[in-house]
């Protein structure tokens, strides 16, 4: 399944904000790490750097996990709760001057607006594509990172974050080798 490049390239932001969170750390806990992963997401627009936006930022990476693997229903409740609250204004602009995108934020919104309704229009995508099932939670025993299946046949069942499909392979390898 494909989606639109910037669909595509927000969904991955999602995943990564996601994966800031396991059970065993939490790497947007200071407003350095929160900096730090804006910066290597590219994302622009104005900052007030303090602990209220990273407190924003964390609430809505559990706003997003909570839709991740939510029914469709309750995801387009979500969803569509994140585009109100945020005051979402759909428009079509150019970086470039030569291809349309669809925005719906003004450039100038707080930090949680711009990303909250940027992640609200690619999940509003994703569940008008009947997509939903492409957003996945790592099939390894010991992960709970997310993960977004844009493979043809929706078949990736496996994280990037860590070496997960490799190590569940050697487990099964040698589970068939011990029952030899």
């Amino acid at each position: 399944m494909s989606f639109a490049p910037d669909t595509e390239r927000t969904l991955r932001s999602i995943v990564d904000l996601l994966n800031t969170s396991s059970p065993l750390v939490d790497l947007l806990s200071t407003v350095a790490d929160l900096d730090q992963y804006l910066s290597a997401q590219s994302f622009a627009g104005p900052r007030a750097r303090n602990q209220a936006e990273l407190r924003s930022i964390r609430l809505l990476r559990s706003q997003l996990q909570a839709i991740w693997t939510a029914p469709v229903e309750e995801a387009v409740h979500r969803v569509n709760y994140i585009l109100r609250n945020g005051r979402a204004l759909p428009q079509l602009v150019t970086r470039d001057g030569k291809s349309y995108f669809l925005h719906a934020v003004t450039e100038s919104a707080p930090l949680y607006d711009r990303m909250a309704v940027t992640a609200g229009v690619a999940l509003a995508e994703v569940i008008s594509a009947d997509g939903l099932d492409r957003l996945r939670i790592c099939a390894s025993q010991d992960c709970q990172a997310a993960l977004l299946d844009l493979s043809r046949n929706n078949s990736k069942r496996y994280c990037d974050t860590g070496n997960c499909a490799n190590r569940e392979h050697v487990r099964a390898y040698r589970a068939r080798k011990a029952a030899k």
